[in-house]
């Protein structure tokens, strides 16, 4: 009975230093060697100050920016606490929280799109992501964006369209997914082409 207990003991002990401390440090050790930027959040920095991170959208809300999709998260585009709306096809607040985001659209773009409709929103403009920081908006959300972005910041439309083609991520492994443009990448890109 005692050698069982001590047995227990002792394979507890080591079990736990192996797997609860020993794995988890190779592990880390390895990913910061191989993967260093992932492992640190893929931070971007801008004159050696972090800006935000390639996987996190945050909130852009002025006309010279590219603007994210909805965020679900409270405060909107909190990282810390990812979530989504959770609102079935069925929902009126979905149906109202479409309908509301597809007014301020309308509102927005619609002076540097003339003849925009509703019809010619894409669904990401309108809808939030599974979790609600969802970083890209698609290559279309952008386009509708380009011309208010290209006439606040006096630059030529094909120079805002080249820096969405360059910030626009294919789909992974050349099928899985929908190409994706990161928005903060593409607005520090824009901020550094107007200050040139």
């Amino acid at each position: 009975m005692l050698r069982d207990l001590k047995g227990s003991i002792v394979a507890i002990v080591v079990l736990t230093a192996v797997l609860g401390l020993g794995l988890p440090a190779l592990f880390t050790g390895f990913s910061q060697l191989a993967f260093s930027s992932q492992a640190n959040g893929s931070l971007l920095t801008v004159n050696g100050k972090v800006v935000g991170s390639r996987l996190v959208a945050q909130s852009f809300t002025k006309p010279q920016y590219f603007h994210e999709r909805p965020s679900a998260t409270s405060p909107p585009y909190n990282g810390g606490g990812t979530t989504f709306a959770n609102l079935g096809p069925t929902n009126p607040a979905l149906a109202k929280a479409v309908k509301d985001q597809a007014a301020a659209i309308l509102k927005l773009e619609g002076p540097y799109n003339h003849g925009l409709t509703i019809h010619q929103i894409p669904v990401d403009a309108v809808t939030t992501s599974g979790s609600g920081v969802d970083p890209d908006i698609s290559p279309a959300y952008a386009q509708l964006q380009s011309r208010r972005v290209a006439a606040v910041r006096h630059l030529p439309l094909s120079t805002v369209q080249r820096l969405i083609h360059r910030n626009t991520n294919g789909r992974s492994l050349g099928f899985l997914g929908e190409p994706g443009v990161n928005v903060l990448k593409l607005n520090l890109a824009l901020d550094k082409e107007t200050h040139k």
